[in-house]
């Protein structure tokens, strides 16, 4: 898989990374700052998809994972349809915390 996001084509930047110097009195720089070459990568995870019924993995930014998951919170339909679901574990605990509360309540009855 190369370096890129299977959505929105994001890969990697070039880039400046320079430090900040304050110079001598009387606000001139005896010396530039220097500036060195820097990457800036793309933040990719692998997750598996369904495509036409069959699963493919696949590496999506953080970026669209997220537009993911607040497009399933919200209702709507997202551009994607992951395999694993994105919901964090917290919010999986109490789904299931609270359905185990109400099979006992059920019960009780």
């Amino acid at each position: 898989m190369t370096n890129k996001c299977y959505h929105c084509g994001k890969t990697v930047l070039f880039g400046q990374s320079h430090t900040h110097h304050r110079g001598v009195a009387g606000g001139r720089w005896k010396k530039r700052a220097p500036k060195t070459r820097r990457i800036f990568r793309p933040n990719l995870q692998k997750v598996t998809i369904l495509q036409k019924g069959k699963k493919k993995q696949v590496k999506l930014c953080a970026k669209c994972i997220k537009r993911i998951k607040k497009d399933l919170k919200e209702g709507k339909k997202p551009f994607l349809t992951l395999v694993k679901s994105v919901i964090p574990k917290k919010e999986k605990e109490k789904e299931n915390s609270s359905k185990k509360t109400s099979s006992k309540e059920t019960k009780n009855n």
